[in-house]
């Protein structure tokens, strides 16, 4: 598309009608194509005293503006006499009439334009040369696939202009309209003075022609006005088919760039380095006082005040979903948007393309925003702070980056958490009190000016008004409702708000149906501003109009803001690398910067060594402390529920019968599960011992609570398997019913097996005894002890039962009632009361005890009875049946630890590795877990490091670029 420099204008309008002329042009329509409001609009006047200077948005927007100004021509020739003498014309009859002939003198100039011939046309376009620069070397090459002659014989005829150039004839009667006018009076002070006189009542009998006179004007003006709008449209039409053919030009231009026709390699463009960098930037918490100034646009506004609208049709697509009433922002979207040969959005973090070209593909793109905004708000709130990010790209799309923000509300209402309110002016006051982020507030247009929340909320982040834009957003449902439409000249104008701007728009948005296409939209904008009054009375510029005029403008404010403060922001974050950098060196000189990232991948590596050396316990290790623990686990049930129970009877047959009973239930309901969970345990803690006490070189405190967790999490995922409980039960039940002793040195085992057992057993029954008696004379008389009053009742009844036991060693193992009787009555004699009770359970400890007594002295015996075992203990008083229970309880020991040492080593080793590294995965895609586990200064000042290492870089590849395109 061509485009002409802010100085390129029309020459017979600049000609007829200067700016020092009192007369002022009626600003054309928005339908108007942006190249003629270049050539009859540039020097119109902006009488807007509150703006400032700062940025291009206060000249006329339009698509040729943002080019290299172009020097005017110098024209020489015989025009200036013709055009001084026109100019006194217009000038005597402004004076004369008192009116503002804005169309009048237009349509003056468009007659003057039309006597031009096709060769001056051609001198008012710029010069090309200039601009060679616009246009990459890769499109000249297109002339070789290109008929360049065909398509300039495409182009109108000088004939077909002609046509549609204003009819002469009525030019020329308005001529002579103006020359009659100007001889009928008959001096110009009192024609100038004529129409501020007020009527009296001695007006004279003329009144009533001078009367019709003046509505005869009017309507002449009217027609001009008609005539010259007709004109401009022809001329539109003709202007929008020639946009229209160079918008297709260019895109099968960059599909073909696109494909690769030039072998160029893909380098990313400049909006999408720069979104790369304010990516990073959301996801870095600074400490250092290294704030986020770098430049982008904030869109705020009230609630349903058409935020989401005006951006949908910057971004030409309806890409957000929307409900009627309901708050659908919950969360900051961040739009980047550029220019490219498909309509297409991806986010940031997905590789998916949809094409806004199709309905579903927009579908989908609005349900999945509203799944990440629902799945980025916390439970129990209403909004979020995370931010998710969006690129849309384009024919001609303006480049930028977007920030659209919750709305601004004034109640919470049910539903809602109660910190609602105060969030979103939160979080929309850190976007705006960035120094550099340009504000974009938006503003309903159909409901009173004093309900707006956000006015006063920009006004207090911007109060000068040097980076805020103003959108007034619904004016076709305010010029409807509103009795007086000054009201909205007064708000375009800064005249209502306290509230300052750089710039006032006005659009129109659809007519509130979502099944609107952006297509419908622009129509229904553009017709509306085509018929609308506050165009037609200048009540709105024609530049204030339109969201088309809007996107043009903030693109440009956009850029021309970044240009000026990138720099400033890369210095800031290479200041704050060198400062992060001499921490590091000052606190950590010996160690390498690793992120968390890189420290989670060191202490997985570590965790999986430490899971791998489990598989190098050797079976003998295995299988010693498998049998050590179940003995541990199950010797009380042996003791108290087989031995005890067995020995106490007559005679050696029932002794075995009693044991194979009582073998038989332990094996069919506890042996295995006992088994089972001290294999379990075992491994638990063997792998918890290995995880504590690896000492490799690289070893580093940091990681001790990642590998508690990771420790807890595999055993808590780990199930043992339950399948090997019926094996391992035959198993037992085999090695049980085995009695048979093949030679000497297993029988020296089991009794060794049964003396350290009933020696443990011993033990633990003098230390209950000890602890019942309290302290000996002993311990009294050398460490100042005391027994208790119930120590010394059980101290008198142990001494009364050891008599008791001394007149009876073999005696049963329980009391008989009498002999209850008999040694309560003995105590009370010695005037010691006594429980029936308390006899009893003394009775059982010290009958406990002399019973394993005499056990050890049987074992004694019974080492030397390997040869009467041999025979049976035929002819023999010896009798060894509790050395071989002990065999067979020890054998049973020894084939359960090697069983399960096997199921350890061949299964539960590696599912437990495996578990691991399951664990190991998880937790390195959860980066809140990972922020939990890796904690530290030296960590969190790694992250900020590499952050701003990262950031700087991308900016400075960013400010290369930014330059080469300059």
């Amino acid at each position: 598309m061509l485009r002409a420099g802010s100085v390129v204008t029309c020459i017979a309008c600049k000609n007829l009608l200067p700016s020092r002329m009192g007369v002022k042009f009626r600003v054309p329509l928005q339908k108007l194509h942006p190249f003629s409001r270049a050539i009859h609009h540039r020097f119109s006047a902006n009488n807007n005293p509150q703006r400032p200077p700062h940025c291009s948005a206060a000249r006329h927007y339009t698509s040729l503006s943002r080019l290299p100004m172009r020097p005017p021509k110098s024209r020489s020739g015989g025009h200036g006499y013709q055009q001084h003498r026109t100019f006194w014309v217009a000038r005597l009859a402004a004076k004369l009439l008192k009116l503002r002939y804005i169309l009048l003198g237009s349509a003056v100039g468009g007659g003057y334009t039309a006597k031009k011939t096709y060769d001056e046309w051609k001198e008012m376009l710029p010069d090309m040369s200039q601009y060679t620069w616009v246009v990459p070397d890769f499109i000249w090459e297109l002339s070789e696939n290109i008929d360049l002659d065909k398509l300039a014989r495409a182009l109108p005829e000088l004939e077909e202009i002609a046509k549609l150039l204003p009819d002469m004839d009525k030019i020329g009667e308005n001529f002579t309209f103006l020359k009659s006018l100007l001889s009928s009076e008959t001096t110009g002070d009192s024609a100038l003075r004529a129409p501020d006189i007020p009527p009296t009542s001695a007006a004279t009998s003329d009144g009533s022609d001078k009367q019709f006179k003046k509505s005869s004007d009017k309507e002449r003006v009217d027609q001009l006005q008609e005539e010259l709008l007709r004109t401009q449209m022809k001329y539109q039409r003709m202007l929008e088919r020639l946009e229209k053919e160079n918008k297709e030009l260019r895109k099968v231009v960059l599909q073909k760039d696109d494909k690769g026709i030039h072998q160029r390699k893909v380098k990313k463009s400049l909006i999408d380095m720069y979104s790369e960098v304010l990516d990073i930037l959301s996801d870095y918490d600074s400490n250092y006082n290294t704030q986020d100034h770098l430049p982008r646009v904030v869109v705020v506004g009230d609630q349903s005040s058409g935020k989401t609208s005006v951006l949908e049709m910057i971004a030409q697509a309806r890409i957000f979903p929307r409900g009627s009433g309901e708050m659908m922002t919950r969360s900051p979207v961040k739009v980047t948007l550029s220019e490219g040969p498909h309509h297409v959005a991806m986010f940031k973090d997905s590789t998916r393309e949809f094409d806004l070209g199709k309905e579903e593909d927009l579908a989908a793109l609005r349900h999945e925003i509203e799944l990440r905004m629902r799945k980025s708000v916390k439970e129990g709130q209403t909004v979020s702070p995370e931010t998710i990010s969006l690129s849309v790209k384009g024919p001609g799309i303006q480049r930028m980056v977007l920030v659209d923000l919750p709305g601004v509300i004034s109640t919470v209402t049910t539903g809602m958490a109660a910190d609602t309110k105060e969030t979103i002016f939160s979080m929309s006051k850190a976007y705006m009190q960035n120094p550099n982020a340009i504000i974009l507030c938006i503003q309903d247009g159909s409901v009173d000016a004093e309900r707006s929340i956000v006015t006063d909320l920009v006004s207090q982040m911007d109060p000068q008004g040097k980076r805020t834009i103003f959108v007034l957003t619904k004016v076709d449902l305010a010029e409807k409702n509103l009795a007086s439409p000054n009201r909205i000249q007064q708000i375009v104008e800064g005249r209502l708000f306290p509230m300052k701007a750089l710039g006032y728009f006005a659009v129109v948005t659809g007519k509130g149906s979502t099944n609107e296409s952006i297509d419908s939209i622009k129509d229904y904008e553009e017709d509306f501003f085509q018929n609308s009054r506050l165009l037609r009375d200048g009540m709105l510029k024609a530049h204030q109009v339109t969201t088309k005029n809007l996107s043009l403008a903030v693109s440009d404010c956009f850029w021309k803001m970044v240009r000026e403060s990138v720099e400033q922001q890369a210095d800031a974050f290479k200041a704050s690398r060198f400062n992060l950098e001499t921490e590091w060196k000052n606190n950590y000189p010996r160690l390498r910067e690793l992120d968390r990232n890189e420290l989670y991948e060191k202490a997985k590596n570590e965790i999986l060594d430490e899971v791998i050396s489990l598989s190098q316990v050797t079976p003998k290790h295995w299988e010693s402390i498998l049998q050590k623990k179940l003995w541990e686990r199950v010797s009380t049930h042996v003791i108290e529920n087989i031995y005890l129970p067995a020995a106490q009877t007559m005679n050696s047959g029932t002794f075995n019968t009693t044991v194979d009973i009582k073998l038989k239930q332990w094996t069919d309901k506890q042996l295995p599960h006992k088994a089972l969970e001290v294999a379990w345990e075992t491994l638990q803690e063997e792998f918890a011992r290995f995880m504590a006490e690896y000492k490799g070189k690289d070893q580093d405190d940091i990681f001790d609570k990642l590998k508690e967790a990771v420790k807890d999490e595999s055993i808590k995922r780990h199930k043992w398997n339950e399948r090997a409980m019926d094996s391992l039960r035959v198993i037992q039940h085999n090695a049980l019913e085995d009695r048979s002793i093949t030679d000497k040195p297993q029988w020296d085992n089991a009794i060794q097996f049964m003396e350290e057992t009933l020696q443990s057993r011993l033990k633990d029954t003098e230390s209950v005894i000890a602890d019942m008696v309290g302290p000996d004379w002993k311990q009294r008389w050398m460490s100042w002890k005391n027994r208790s009053p119930e120590q010394h009742i059980r101290n008198e009844t142990k001494n009364e039962l050891e008599r008791l036991l001394k007149l009876h060693e073999d005696h049963t193992a329980y009391l008989a009632n009498d002999e209850v009787t008999t040694v309560r009555k003995n105590l009370e004699g010695r005037g010691v009361e006594v429980d029936p009770v308390l006899i009893k359970d003394t009775w059982h400890q010290l009958y406990r005890r002399h019973f394993l007594q005499k056990a050890l002295s049987h074992c004694n015996l019974c080492r030397r009875g390997f040869y009467y075992y041999q025979r049976h203990f035929v002819d023999s008083e010896l009798e060894c049946n509790d050395v071989v229970l002990f065999w067979r309880i020890q054998r049973m020991l020894a084939i359960t630890g090697n069983t399960l040492r096997q199921q350890l080593t061949n299964t539960e080793v590696r599912r437990l590795e495996k578990n691991v590294k399951e664990v190991l995965e998880d937790f390195g895609e959860d980066n809140e877990k990972k922020v939990q586990l890796i904690t530290g200064r030296r960590v969190q000042l790694a992250e900020d490091l590499k952050k701003v290492r990262e950031i700087q870089e991308k900016l400075e590849a960013f400010i290369e670029a930014l330059h080469k395109e300059k």
